[in-house]
């Protein structure tokens, strides 16, 4: 028996199918947008916009790529021995519906079908810093208990504070929305052919579930738009059976009619994909944005306001930091630089000294959510650097923002590492001397795809995440802390805390 995971990410979507009876990862596809959906024009997983803060994607460039993603696999596995779906999609970004718009009729795809019931033609996503004036509105209306309740003060990027800014710029549209959907929630309807309910890790992340009740908050709710409670789905646990697949996906050799587990964020399923969920581990995900998290056996929250709690797919809390300017900033600096991926990764941190001779950056291309910094702006401590000590600058200024930023979490004993960026061997040696701790990697890049499809499991088959955990995300210890660069990094923490206090 097989089961699917599958991940809709900034820049594109991943299949990932497991075999927990011999632990096997028996197939993986990947769809990359702006190279493989180059018709709607966003290379970077996003719409271009002379507006620096203003961040939209197509959602109708989710559902192309979910079935491209889907056509791939077909191609190598038997579809038909899969028993049960689940799925991530990128947190926050949300779809505004009008009625009548499921199930998802034959002899159509899915992007053509659901175009005329889309009431807003693009998508907020979590890289948007629009909203501003909207967060200022819910924290005078809420103050401490916007964050006391759920788990973060308002955020731009969060979808709260996204749908009541749509509210007051076209409240027309707002009035004929009948359903707003979470990236998550969204993809998961298009498999089950009606509305999908969104679960308590991704729910989490729009200022708008009370985590002290596991229910939407109807105060805050009214408070951010008219009538908003109606236009939600349902909140549901992450184990919940949404529904089951329709005959549309037949096409892909899909059985009609198996269940479809509740579709999660990106970083709730990652969190199960690394087995961070266990205890004693802090996951790091080097993406498109750097975000780390962490399991927490007791509710509490960042007191500087950047962090955030989410709801833990495998039971209980967890904390996360995102930063947004990750592996597109690297991708800057290596692209200004003009060296390969092999000179960024190994040897410029081999021709370079820890510590950098002090030189440190503020890498925040774009705004960043880690501080709060509305506008972009990069900034260095130094005038004159060689490649190398660019490069380094951006990769230790990036491991001692997350070790400021995360003292709230608590000192890590391990750092499981995933995402694109974790097979850099130059930066994880510096985040384990950073951090002092030992660094971990698991065989999948792609742990959000892998906790999708363990989560499936373990809801259909009632497999226990430890048990799974065990089986795929086995880890190899790939750097060790030097405890001669501890007094080092400590002087480069205080440093860097100054560059950035003076920024802000």
């Amino acid at each position: 028996m097989l089961y699917l995971g599958i991940d809709s990410s900034t820049q594109g979507v991943k299949c990932l199918a497991i075999e927990p009876a011999t632990g096997k990862i028996v197939g993986e596809s990947a769809v990359n947008f702006g190279r493989d959906l180059p018709q709607y024009d966003s290379p970077n997983g996003y719409l271009p916009s002379e507006d620096p803060l203003l961040r939209h994607a197509n959602p109708l460039m989710w559902l192309d790529g979910l079935e491209l993603a889907l056509k791939r696999l077909s191609a190598e596995i038997p579809m038909a021995e899969v028993e049960g779906i689940s799925g991530s999609g990128q947190q926050h970004g949300s779809v505004y519906l009008i009625a009548h718009s499921w199930p998802i009729l034959p002899g159509t795809s899915l992007a053509n079908y659901m175009e005329g019931y889309l009431s807003r033609d693009t998508s907020p996503i979590w890289m948007d810093h629009s909203t501003s004036d909207e967060c200022h509105e819910l924290e005078r209306m809420f103050g401490k208990q916007m964050v006391l309740r759920t788990g973060s003060p308002a955020i731009e990027r969060f979808t709260g504070p996204q749908i009541r800014r749509f509210q007051k710029m076209q409240p027309c549209t707002y009035a004929v929305t009948e359903t707003i959907h979470l990236v998550s929630s969204f993809l998961c309807s298009a498999l089950i052919g009606k509305d999908a309910p969104i679960d308590y890790g991704d729910g989490a992340g729009m200022n708008l579930l009370d985590l002290q009740t596991m229910q939407w908050a109807p105060d805050i709710a009214e408070a951010t738009a008219p009538e908003l409670l109606t236009k939600l789905p349902a909140i549901v646990p992450s184990n919940t059976i949404a529904g089951h697949l329709t005959p549309y996906f037949e096409r892909f050799g899909l059985r009609p009619g198996i269940p479809v587990v509740t579709w999660s964020g990106d970083n709730p399923s990652s969190l199960i994909g690394t087995g961070a969920f266990l205890p004693g581990v802090t996951g790091i995900s080097l993406g498109t944005s750097d975000t780390i998290f962490t399991p927490m056996s007791q509710f509490r929250t960042d007191p500087e306001g950047c962090g955030h709690i989410f709801g833990n797919p495998a039971g209980g809390f967890m904390s996360l930091l995102c930063f947004t300017n990750g592996s597109l900033a690297r991708e800057h600096v290596r692209d200004e630089l003009g060296v390969d991926w092999h000179y960024f990764d190994e040897t410029a941190c081999e021709e370079t000294v820890p510590g950098n001779d002090g030189r440190l950056m503020l890498p925040w291309f774009s705004a960043e959510n880690t501080p709060a910094v509305h506008q972009p702006g990069v900034r260095r401590n130094y005038t004159e650097a060689t490649p190398a000590q660019e490069i380094r600058a951006i990769l230790e200024s990036q491991a001692l923002a997350m070790r400021l930023h995360s003292s709230w979490m608590g000192k890590p004993r391990v750092i499981r590492l995933t995402g694109g960026a974790s097979r850099a061997k130059g930066f994880r040696q510096i985040l384990a001397d950073v951090f002092q701790a030992d660094v971990e990697t698991i065989s999948v890049t792609n742990s959000a795809g892998l906790g999708a499809a363990m989560r499936a499991a373990a809801t259909v088959e009632n497999i226990p995440l430890v048990e799974l955990a065990n089986a795929f995300c086995g880890a190899e210890r790939v750097a060790v802390p030097n405890p001669q660069f501890a007094a080092l990094y400590e002087e480069s923490l205080q440093k860097y805390q100054a560059l950035e206090t003076s920024e802000r």
